[in-house]
């Protein structure tokens, strides 16, 4: 296979928030010449069922018209706390009110048959992280529960019911955020566990949606010293590259949480957030709002590319677990495709 070409892969590992409800210019500039490879929904994007078909169509048409491939769109619909879309579409209690497998499917079944027919492809689902009893959990209110084995059939009942009907699942927030009580979105939490307490926990959960076949893995924001004292799993080469992918053998897309969060923005510039990012081996940086640092990653994940060897092979192994998944979900003639792909 050919190289892909530097400014495909840049614009492939990002996924982006925006502003606006109907297509515009914004989107038209990161479609067309940052060439993302997803976009996410947020309350402020979203209107009538026919204005969100319309908005991810306009989205799509852009992508095929500049030879590029179809988006990831992805949403956060977990129901209880976090669920983006409101009435007239289903909500539900969340996952501490499921009681029985049967919710968890139910959950995943209703929810893809509603996204789908949107447009939207990419659930940011199931919550696995694991809540301690007798913790106070930034999670309680989002978890399945504090059995790892619960939490685990529960997030891989989500799983397939989504993915059997074309959503792709992702489940986050690895190696999980349960015995946390900070909250990410505001300041950097430490967790001090070594990687036998998260094994013996933690990444149960994780390991079943792994063997399931996960689409996506999301990293968590949160520092654990006991296996990086410097860096937060989202920019840890320990986490990623050695937890994840080395030994627990995970091949599928990885992405990081919000770059805009409160446990990043602070403490870490865009330039080294990213850099960091490229050295873990995490494919996609997530980038909600609109904003400077979305062209800037651009451009340091297209530079990197070219400056360092290493970064460059890992970068070609990236877009193509990142394009295997599309092919995989996301309808598309791949033959042509590729015009604006490969080095010329």
């Amino acid at each position: 296979m050919l190289p892909f070409a530097n400014e495909f892969i840049a614009g492939q590992r990002l996924m982006v928030g925006f502003d606006g409800t109907d297509y515009n210019d914004d989107l038209e500039f990161l479609i067309g010449t940052l060439q993302v490879g997803g976009l996410i929904l947020f309350s402020r994007n979203l209107g009538s069922p026919e204005q969100i078909r319309q908005l991810c169509r306009d989205c799509q048409a852009c992508a095929g018209r500049t030879g590029l491939p179809p988006l990831f769109i992805a949403i956060d619909q977990e129901g209880g706390q976090v669920a983006r879309l409101k009435a007239p579409f289903s909500q539900f209690a969340g996952n501490p009110a499921m009681r029985q497998p049967q919710d968890a499917a139910h959950f995943a079944r209703v929810t893809a048959e509603e996204l789908k027919p949107l447009g939207i492809n990419m659930n940011m689902a199931p919550v696995l992280d694991v809540a301690p009893a007798g913790v106070d959990s930034i999670m309680a209110g989002r978890a399945f529960g504090s059995d790892p084995g619960w939490v685990a059939s529960m997030g891989m009942t989500v799983i397939d019911h989504l993915q059997q009907r074309g959503i792709m699942a992702v489940a986050k927030h690895f190696p999980g955020i349960g015995r946390t009580v900070l909250d990410s979105h505001l300041a950097l939490p430490d967790l001090d566990v070594d990687e036998k307490a998260l094994t013996d926990v933690d990444l149960i959960p994780f390991k079943t949606a792994i063997r399931g076949k996960v689409a996506g893995v999301m990293l968590s924001h949160i520092r654990y010293t006991g296996i990086d004292p410097v860096w937060p799993a989202s920019l840890s080469p320990a986490i990623t590259a050695d937890l994840l992918r080395r030994k627990m053998a995970y091949d599928g897309v990885v992405m990081t949480d919000d770059l805009d969060m409160g446990a990043i923005k602070p403490s870490h510039d865009i330039d080294t957030a990213v850099r960091q990012i490229l050295m873990a081996d995490v494919d996609i940086a997530l980038i909600c709002h609109k904003g400077p640092d979305i062209e800037a990653a651009c451009e340091i994940i297209r530079q990197s590319l070219v400056d360092d060897p290493h970064l460059s092979r890992m970068g070609q192994y990236s877009v193509e677990r990142i394009l295997r998944l599309k092919r995989a979900y996301l309808k598309g003639d791949w033959e042509n495709l590729y015009r604006r792909s490969f080095e010329s």
